[in-house]
């Protein structure tokens, strides 16, 4: 039995998928079972009552750490006899700098320690910029045919969920990454403007992306989840990405054998939600 939290998610959905069509025992954690809609077979169940009995692996979104304490949820596991944890972490963790250079890698680094010193098998998958991130340009596309935001030329390699699911589903079904930290990126490096661009040649219309002051912009990310803290990091990220394309992760061909999809395809996969 492998346990997949955040299972609804932008990436434990594809978890869940991917062990699914391999053949496996899944429990799909989330906040109303009865809502969700999982592959045939999959056992749905509520993220807080953590239901780990019989389970041999989890897939660990950062978010139910947060939400349940990592003490607890790790102490679970090891009462429940699992003996596997492959987290879904960050490249913002900086393996060579100590403390971490902002907020986002010091959160993450700080679970992936608490997993490593649980004694448990662990993996660490750090994705870069999430492709789900263009769905925050939903609404100005909806509305128009031009996206504001700052730092234009910021290059990013923006990864389609689908492939962390794939890589996540390799760590929990072998052995093959175990105390591994792949970090992950889509096929291609894009600015945001690149982005609109294809945005908009997938969709069938012209959008362009046009840069506003980043204090401006951070007006408009802080709120919700996203503290000040996290957004002037961005920014300062953003900055330093300007002019200098991103370099290309191997390790998602590398473990799942075949090439990373492009953030063309996410888009196509994901068009209804820029309509």
């Amino acid at each position: 039995m492998i346990v997949v939290t955040g299972a609804t998610g932008n990436v434990g959905a594809h978890v869940v998928k991917e062990l699914a069509d391999a053949g496996a025992e899944v429990r799909a954690l989330t906040r109303d079972p009865r809502a969700a809609r999982f592959p045939d077979g999959v056992e749905a169940a509520r993220t807080e009552d953590l239901p780990l009995d019989g389970a041999s692996a989890l897939f660990l979104n950062p978010a139910v750490v947060w939400q349940l304490g990592a003490d607890k949820l790790l102490e679970r596991a090891k009462e429940s006899g699992l003996r596997r944890v492959v987290m879904l972490s960050s490249s913002s963790v900086l393996d060579d700098t100590d403390p971490q250079a902002n907020p986002i890698g010091a959160l993450h680094r700080g679970l992936e320690e608490q997993v490593r010193q649980s004694g448990l098998e662990w993996t660490h998958i750090r994705p870069g910029a999430f492709a789900a991130n263009a769905l925050d340009w939903a609404d100005q596309i909806k509305a128009g045919d031009v996206v504001y935001g700052a730092y234009a030329g910021a290059h990013m390699a923006p990864i389609h969920e689908a492939d962390m699911g794939a890589v996540a589903a390799r760590a929990l079904l072998t052995d093959d990454l175990l105390g591994q930290t792949p970090e992950l990126t889509g096929p291609e490096s894009l600015t945001f403007a690149d982005q609109v661009r294809v945005i908009g040649e997938v969709i069938g219309r012209p959008l362009r992306y046009e840069e506003i002051p980043a204090e401006v912009a951070r007006e408009k990310m802080v709120g919700g989840f996203m503290t000040p803290d996290v957004a002037d990091s961005l920014l300062r990220v953003f900055a330093k990405m300007v002019g200098r394309p991103q370099a290309i992760s191997p390790e998602v061909e590398r473990i799942t054998g075949r090439p990373g999809r492009t953030f063309a395809q996410w888009v196509a996969d994901h068009a209804d939600a820029f309509s």
